[in-house]
């Protein structure tokens, strides 16, 4: 299986995954051509190398009518994610709102898939700017991301993910940083209120090293793309790259990528089953339904007899190995049982991605899934319903009128 892994131990910016994912590309200087030629306005984006501890790796620097966003002082340790009011408003004017961002990505000469995968990245950024800021995400100006170097550093990786096509995208937690940043709402905690609401269910930490080390557009770019976060999988490597943010730590300031060959998913389960024959429906359902709400990978019910004639029911819950204690807990809690019996399973899965698509209603997200020679593909079903609900109509009439 085909598979790409970003070692985030200097967090990530989205100029510094850019940088990552150009140096496993098999033509960069076709590339950056490409990506200079599709239609952001104003935008010219270069490589150069750059050397932290004695690593060689990839600066991206994008400027704007000639101007490099990241020329102008700011207290962040990446590039391009968080910048001041910018002084050259004459000379290139901000594309702040949601709006905006929608109609440039919109008319760029890309793929769907790009566009779309580009707009899910944002969507992220505007849902935790919103929840931070109390703002509808239509009334949400990006003052950080909303730059078109971010646009570009945003599209370049949707760009160079489709072009290297992985199978799965997986990551190690992410270091944060720790301390202060300023920004243009002023000063705030690090990780600053967006990135830390983006990478809600994400392993992050975070350390001695001062200042922010992941970006709302790293986060969300990160959130978007990875399977999972974990540690590197056995994996035969073929190609690894080395983006580099701009200033100099006493650990190397770079986001490094791993692309190579993994084996097919395979996962440890673990089944939790009770014998149930003194409940209402209604509790049982009540009980799946909050297993489920916390983290289980499955629950369902089986019909079964039992001793003296009795009918019941045959509740199993799986889940990973290390929610094991959490789901036995939540089973005697809210369930009549008296013991739970324990069944350690290989699961094998195919990879799954999600892919937002706009439609007449708004965005809708597509479950992906494909391997052992085999592509699926789903709408997701809170998504349909979400706006059956919104519109009085019913879940098929929706599913007619978008037309995927």
């Amino acid at each position: 299986m085909k598979t790409l892994y970003f070692e985030c131990n200097m967090g990530a910016a989205g100029d510094m995954l850019m940088a990552a994912l150009l140096e496993l590309h098999p033509e960069p200087k076709n590339f950056l051509q490409l990506l200079n030629s599709i239609g952001i306005p104003g935008i010219t984006v270069s490589a150069q190398p750059s050397t932290k501890c004695g690593i060689v790796g990839t600066h991206i620097s994008v400027e704007i009518n000639g101007h490099e966003e990241s020329s102008h002082d700011h207290d962040h340790h990446h590039d391009h994610d968080h910048h001041h009011e910018n002084e050259h408003k004459h000379e290139h004017h901000s594309h702040g709102s949601y709006h905006e961002i929608e109609h440039i990505i919109g008319h760029l000469n890309v793929s769907d898939s790009v566009k779309s995968n580009a707009l899910g990245v944002y969507r992220l950024i505007a849902e935790a700017e919103s929840r931070a800021h109390g703002v509808p995400v239509p009334q949400i100006h990006f003052h950080e991301v909303g730059e078109l170097d971010a646009v570009t550093d945003i599209v370049g990786v949707c760009m160079l993910i489709e072009e290297l096509a992985p199978d799965i995208i997986l990551a190690s937690p992410v270091h944060v940083g720790s301390g202060q940043v300023r920004c243009a709402h002023g000063i705030l905690p690090v990780p600053a209120p967006a990135t830390a609401h983006i990478l809600q269910g994400a392993p992050i930490y975070g350390g001695d090293v001062r200042g922010e080390l992941c970006t709302p557009t790293g986060a969300a770019i990160l959130k978007h793309f990875v399977r999972e976060f974990a540690a590197m999988p056995m994996m035969k490597v073929s190609k690894i790259g080395y983006g580099m943010g701009k200033k100099d730590f006493k650990h190397a300031n770079c986001v490094r990528t791993f692309f190579g060959e993994s084996e097919s998913e395979r996962e440890e389960v673990v089944e939790l089953a009770c014998n149930l024959d003194d409940m209402t429906p209604e509790a049982i359902a009540f009980a799946q339904q909050l297993l489920l709400d916390e983290g289980a990978a499955d629950v369902y019910t089986t019909p079964i007899g039992m001793k003296k004639g009795r009918t019941g029911v045959l509740l199993t819950c799986m889940c990973k190995r290390t929610d094991k204690d959490k789901m036995l807990r939540l089973i005697f809690k809210h369930t009549a049982t008296l013991g739970i019996r324990e069944v350690t399973s290989r699961r094998y899965t195919l990879s799954r991605t999600f892919e937002s698509v706009q439609t007449p209603h708004g965005p809708v997200r597509i479950k992906k899934a494909h391997g052992y020679g085999v592509t699926k593909s789903k709408i997701e079903y809170e998504d349909i319903a979400k706006i059956a609900r919104e519109n009085e109509l019913s879940f098929t009439q929706i599913i007619d009128q978008i037309n995927i």
